[in-house]
């Protein structure tokens, strides 16, 4: 799959032939990619399949969800000068993006590091690249939510609009899902969440809620439904992540981890 995905990126660039092929030299060439940006490094699994399929040969002095700092040599490189100036922008924006990603997604890991929560990522994705963009919040320290439709019903306002009666469809749904697949029903208020719970959720997501209702969702929870977990989502950045994180809840969601995230400024050299 990541090799499809590179040489599909490469060939996006490429279009119907590299200019460049035609008129330059195709000596031996080193090149060195070389960071002009602090933050952590993400996007060398990707780096390295482009590089294999275009018989490049790469060699990463730091690796995936690790710091880099201010010229630091992240990676170098040898190969046919045609190739690698072919590939340049290709390895350049597939590390600049992942690693920009990684690195805001670890400013928010650690602003929850005293508090036992789960910091997640959601379905604001750009298409065609959830996977790679979900790969790099891994590589900053958080978790992935649902990588789509399939992994787990979770029932939205949108949804509930649609269902008569919840209790009943839980139950339906309990018997056409397979067996391991869980349930969540996301919650704008206090007295739905409690309601939810009663139906039989797995999960609860307090959406869009105050920090003292979802406190009030928490102690409910504790005293009467231990087993279902509670995730916190809704507008949820650095500046308040940690008042969430203080309320007990077991997660913490934000599509900011992915579509705030600030590409890290990486450069390609030849030597």
């Amino acid at each position: 799959m990541i090799k499809k995905f590179v040489k599909q990126a490469l060939q996006e660039d490429v279009g119907r032939g590299d200019l460049f092929y035609l008129v330059g030299s195709n000596k031996k060439a080193d090149a060195k990619i070389i960071s002009k940006d602090k933050g952590i490094l993400a996007g060398v699994v990707y780096a390295k399949a482009l590089c294999k399929v275009e018989n490049i040969d790469i060699k990463f002095h730091i690796k995936d969800g690790e710091p880099v700092e201010y010229g630091d040599i992240i990676a170098t490189l040898k190969g046919k000068s045609k190739r690698i100036l072919m590939c340049e922008r290709t390895i350049l924006n597939l590390l600049q993006h992942a690693s920009g990603i990684a690195t805001n997604t670890n400013l928010y890991v650690d602003l929850v590091k005293d508090f036992s929560v789960k910091l997640l990522d959601t379905r604001k994705t750009r298409p065609h690249l959830r996977i790679f963009e979900k790969y790099a919040v891994r590589c900053g320290g958080g978790n992935n939510h649902r990588m789509g439709l399939d992994d787990c019903l979770m029932l939205k306002d949108t949804h509930i609009k649609t269902i008569e009666n919840l209790e009943e469809f839980l139950k339906s749904a309990r018997f056409k899902l397979p067996y391991t697949s869980k349930i969540e029903i996301e919650c704008e208020d206090v007295k739905f969440a409690k309601y939810a719970m009663s139906c039989g959720a797995d999960m609860i997501m307090c959406d869009n809620m105050t920090i003292e209702d979802i406190k009030e969702v928490v102690a409910f929870r504790n005293k009467n439904f231990s087993y279902v977990l509670i995730e916190a989502s809704g507008n949820v950045v650095k500046d308040n992540i940690r008042e969430y994180a203080n309320t007990g809840v077991d997660a913490i969601s934000s599509g900011s981890l992915i579509h705030h995230a600030i590409w890290l400024d990486l450069s390609m050299k030849i030597i």
